[in-house]
């Protein structure tokens, strides 16, 4: 995944004291959202189109992969109900439809792009930690 620019806002409140009560609304909406983006699909159609920039529908088919053109349809469809995704349907014939990321899913992307360089830089000791387990387990 390509490295996306880390927004100042949400760096700067990062380093906020975790507040004492939690927003139900909020609360309600990191679910959501956590529910919709844990999604496979959404995960790599986001990647996607922040490597890719914009494509159009079949483009993006093929870049996801293994992906029903069902599947493909309702999950773009959720993310540009969510703001994530800008659909642009040129009026030619056959209908060319394309697919980009908004501002709001540049920074989604930005955010789980941090978990990425956190695998990355962890895999080891992950690995470790479940080589150890194993270990354990079969004792």
């Amino acid at each position: 995944m390509r490295r996306a620019e880390a927004d100042p806002a949400i760096e700067s409140r990062r380093k906020e004291p975790v507040p004492i009560e939690t927003d139900p609304v909020i609360e309600a909406l990191v679910q959501d959202i956590i529910g919709k983006v844990a999604d496979r699909w959404t995960m790599l159609i986001l990647e996607a189109l922040q490597e890719r920039g914009t494509l159009r529908f079949t483009q993006l088919g093929k870049a996801v992969g293994r992906i029903s053109q069902k599947m493909l349809t309702q999950t773009v469809r959720q993310m540009e109900r969510d703001g994530l995704v800008r659909r642009t349907v040129h009026p030619v014939i056959p209908p060319r439809v394309e697919y980009t990321l908004t501002p709001l899913g540049e920074s989604l992307s930005a955010a789980f792009c941090g978990v990425w360089i956190w695998a990355e830089t962890h895999h080891a000791e992950i690995q470790r930690a479940r080589d150890a387990f194993a270990t354990v387990g079969k004792a």
